[in-house]
């Protein structure tokens, strides 16, 4: 069984002191203009049979708080603008591994820095870290397949067939992995990773027909599944020698579909 636990919590300009108020808002809570940043920590083990607890959540809680908000505090004082956050994971696992109670093990560490960026350090695969990030481009298709009837079409896409389209604000998230280089602690840094999507994808997608001003979908239908397929292969091999971990692409908030490595 897994267990995560979020907490969140704002870098001020002083060292975290105040009492605990609001931890759904975060501690401490942001004062003016502060980085806000979310910290997901996963633990894996056995379910006590009479508590029905892997793990009491205060024990994670307090950790982070004791251990983990200091330290971050002090490097992004330190360092705001060179600060390595795949190094800064496996700095914040080190402070965790030994607060986790007996029979439990620290598994994973997620720490989002941005509503669209986050970084996670995976303990159970030779401390690998993660980068995802979020991106959206607008787009029209058809749903469509040259080989059916019109019929046989609007049975299968219904309303999704309309001769003139239909659009989507797609989001897709990029999350590329590997280990960090010994020097900087960087698995790939974010503006690579952000140029090479916009060039190989949204540039090319973005405000188009799918159907018809793109040639990937000239023979394919463009449903979600397949833009993932072609969005992966225009990014498979191009983060070396970090590797392609994942692509998710949400057509809507309700649907989306995935690749992963």
């Amino acid at each position: 069984m897994q267990l995560t636990r979020e907490v969140r919590f704002a870098l001020t300009a002083e060292a975290p002191h105040p009492p605990v108020t609001n931890s759904w808002g975060g501690w401490p809570a942001s004062v003016g203009l502060a980085p806000f940043v979310l910290l997901r920590i996963t633990v894996t083990g056995e379910v006590n049979a009479r508590t029905g607890y892997l793990c009491n959540i205060t024990v994670i809680d307090r950790a982070v708080r004791d251990r983990v908000i200091p330290h971050v505090h002090a490097a992004w004082q330190a360092n705001p603008s060179g600060l390595s956050c795949s190094r800064l994971l496996g700095e914040i696992a080190g402070k965790l591994e030994t607060e986790v109670p007996p029979g439990v093990v620290l598994s994973a560490v997620e720490l989002r820095t941005t509503p669209y960026l986050s970084y996670r350090l995976d303990l159970e695969d030779a401390h690998m870290v993660s980068i995802t990030q979020s991106f959206e481009f607008a787009a029209a298709h058809r749903l469509y397949c040259r080989d059916m009837t019109d019929a046989e079409n609007q049975a299968t896409f219904g309303k999704c067939t309309n001769p003139n389209g239909h659009g989507h604000n797609y989001t897709v998230e990029v999350t590329v992995a590997g280990e960090p280089d010994a020097g900087s602690g960087v698995v790939i840094e974010v503006g690579e990773l952000e140029s090479t999507v916009k060039s190989r994808v949204i540039d090319v997608f973005d405000h188009k027909h799918l159907n018809d001003d793109c040639t990937e979908f000239a023979e394919i239908n463009p449903s979600v599944e397949n833009i993932t397929r072609v969005i992966w292969n225009k990014l498979e091999d191009q983060f070396a020698p970090a590797r392609l971990a994942r692509v998710r692409v949400y057509e809507t908030p309700k649907t989306w579909a995935e690749l992963t490595s």
